[in-house]
């Protein structure tokens, strides 16, 4: 399996993550919206940073469930409940600096919503991967 990230000339600079990633695989995996669920299923209070980690452990157990790793991530996007850029820039950081930090070379997106699917959500993950 190939997996290539590039940032074509003439796209800005990105911090980290790549504008094309492309890949020749047999199998692909997609999760589901990744979210700060603890395994009893409730939303792990706290901050925003608290459910990022929370949502980085739930990712990590849905890949290794799919036997892929973090460098077999093609594709994330990552929903914050806010508005606030200082907030986007704070999760995307956690998120960059946790185990999962090779995912987010790849294609990545990062986007501000209005809210999300359980009461007091404030992130979620979503994220494809690619198998040999």
């Amino acid at each position: 399996m190939t997996i290539e990230r590039q940032n074509p000339p003439g796209l800005h600079p990105t911090p980290g993550y790549h504008h094309v990633t492309t890949v020749d695989a047999r199998r692909g995996v997609h999760l589901a919206g990744q979210r700060p669920l603890s395994p009893d299923g409730e939303v792990v209070p706290g901050d925003v940073l608290a459910q990022v980690d929370q949502v980085v452990a739930n990712t990590q157990v849905a890949l290794a469930h799919a036997g892929a790793t973090p460098e077999d991530v093609v594709r994330t996007v990552i929903y914050v409940a806010t508005s606030g850029q200082p907030t986007l820039s704070a999760v995307w950081h956690r998120f960059t600096k946790s185990s999962l930090a090779a995912a987010f070379t790849a294609a990545s997106t990062l986007v501000g919503v209005t809210c999300l699917g359980f009461p007091g959500q404030l992130v979620e993950l979503d994220v494809t991967a690619a198998l040999a």
